[in-house]
C-alpha cells in the first residue's frame, strides 16, 4: 500500500497556506487539520483526491467508529470524531472550486463527512469542567516551600497564576517589565507574551485574598533587588542546570535572559505542587473557572462583572458565562434546593432578579450564532 502522494502533497500544502494567510488560522488549527488528512489518506490507501467518492468518505467514518485512542485504548470520542470529519469537510469544500478539481468534484461530495445529527450533539454536550476551589489553592500556596530560589519561583508561579488568571502560554513568556506591581496589573502584550489569538490586554490582579499578592510582591522585589535583573529578564525563569559535587547534573538555580520554550514546564510544577499538598492536578487554565466562579459570588453589579470578564481577557461577557460559567451540578442542586426550603422562595427570587442584567443576557443570546430564541 502507498504512504505518499506527491499530488496530495501538493495541493494540501497549497491549502494549509490558505488557511494561514487568508484565514489567518494559527499552527495548532493547521496542525489540527493536517493530522485529519493524515488519518483519512492512511485509511484511504493515499488514493488521490481527484479520484475521491462519497463512499470513501462513509468507509472512513465507518472506521473512525471502531478505531481506537493511541493514549487512552478506548473508541474516539464524539468530539475527536466530528473534528476531524469537520476539517475533512472544510477541505473538500476547498478542493471542489480548485482549477483541476472543479470537473471532478461537488461541493455535496463534502457533506457525506457529516456526522449524525446526534453524534453531533453528543460532540458538543458542554461538560462540567473540575476546578479548583479558592480555598484548595490558597492551601496549594501555604504548603510550597521558599528556601531555595527554584522554590520561590514555583510558589510565585502558582500564586501569580491565581492572581490574573493567565494562560500556560502566556505565564511561559512573561517579563518583568510586563509587571506594575505598584498598580497589581499585568500587561499581556503579545508583541512579547504568547497569549491566546495574539490579543493583548491589561490584567488587573483578582481580588483573591490570602498570601498570593504578598507572595508575588517579595518574589519580584527579589528578582530585582537581590538577584539583580532587569525588565528584559523573564519573571518565570527556566530552571539551571550545573554539575554537582559528585559530577553529575543539578538543579542549581534560575537560568537568567531566556523565557521557557513552551508550558510544558509550568505543567509539570503545577502537577508537583498538588501531589505535594496531596490535593488532585489542575491545570494551570483551571484556574481561570475558579477565578470565574469567585466574580459570579461576589460581584454586586453586571458592570463590575463585565470588568471582571475583561480582567481575564474576553470581549464578550458572554464567553464567560457560557465557556466558564457553567454552576457545577453539586452547587446547582444546593441553590434548587436552597429555593425549595426557604420561606416565600419565589417572591425573593422576583424580587432578586436585576430587570438590567435579564435584558442584556437576553439581547446577548439574540446575537449568538444559530436559531437564537425560541
Amino acid at each position: 500500500m502507498a504512504k505518499h502522494n506527491a499530488a496530495n502533497a501538493w495541493i494540501k500544502r497549497e491549502y494549509f497556506f490558505w488557511l494561514k494567510q487568508a484565514q489567518r488560522r494559527d499552527e495548532a488549527s493547521i496542525d489540527a487539520v493536517a493530522k485529519a488528512l493524515a488519518r483519512f489518506e492512511e485509511a484511504n490507501g493515499h488514493k488521490d483526491f481527484k479520484a475521491f467518492h462519497r463512499a470513501q468518505a462513509v468507509a472512513f467514518k465507518q472506521r473512525l467508529d471502531k478505531q481506537l485512542a493511541v493514549r487512552t485504548g478506548k473508541p474516539l470520542s464524539r468530539a475527536t470524531v466530528n473534528s476531524s470529519l469537520s476539517a475533512l469537510r472544510a477541505f473538500f469544500v476547498w478542493l471542489a472550486g480548485q482549477p483541476g478539481f472543479k470537473s471532478r468534484l461537488t461541493y455535496g461530495d463534502a457533506d457525506y463527512f457529516n456526522l449524525a445529527e446526534k453524534d453531533v450533539r453528543i460532540a458538543k454536550a458542554v461538560r462540567h469542567k473540575a476546578f479548583p476551589t479558592l480555598d484548595q489553592v490558597h492551601h496549594l500556596i501555604a504548603t510550597m516551600p521558599a528556601d531555595t530560589t527554584i522554590e520561590l519561583r514555583n510558589r510565585a508561579l502558582i500564586a501569580f497564576t491565581l492572581l490574573t488568571g493567565a494562560r500556560d502560554g502566556a505565564l511561559a513568556s512573561f517579563r518583568l517589565k510586563h509587571v506594575d506591581m505598584l498598580r497589581g496589573q499585568v500587561d499581556q502584550d503579545a508583541r512579547d507574551v504568547k497569549t491566546k489569538a495574539s490579543k493583548s490586554f491589561v490584567t488587573t490582579f483578582f481580588p483573591v485574598g490570602g498570601d498570593a499578592l504578598e507572595i508575588m510582591n517579595h518574589y519580584c522585589d527579589f528578582l530585582r533587588n537581590t538577584l539583580l535583573w532587569g525588565d528584559d529578564d523573564p519573571l518565570f525563569p527556566p530552571t539551571q542546570i550545573g554539575l554537582g559535587p559528585d559530577g553529575g547534573f543539578v538543579l542549581v538555580g534560575l537560568r537568567r535572559g531566556e523565557c521557557w520554550q513552551g508550558a510544558g514546564p509550568i505543567r509539570e510544577i503545577f502537577r508537583k505542587a498538588f501531589k505535594a499538598a496531596g490535593l488532585p492536578y489542575f491545570n494551570p487554565h483551571s484556574f481561570r473557572d475558579t477565578l470565574v466562579q469567585l466574580g459570579e459570588r461576589t460581584c454586586p453589579t453586571i458592570e463590575i462583572f463585565k470588568s471582571w470578564s475583561q480582567n481575564l481577557g474576553h470581549e464578550q461577557m458572554m464567553t464567560t458565562l457560557t465557556s466558564y460559567g457553567k454552576v457545577a451540578p453539586h452547587r446547582q442542586a444546593e441553590l434548587i434546593r436552597g429555593m425549595a426550603t426557604a420561606e416565600g422562595a419565589v417572591g425573593k427570587l422576583a424580587a432578586a432578579v436585576d430587570p438590567a442584567l435579564v435584558a442584556q443576557v437576553l439581547a446577548a443570546m439574540q446575537n449568538l450564532p444559530g436559531e437564537g430564541l425560541r
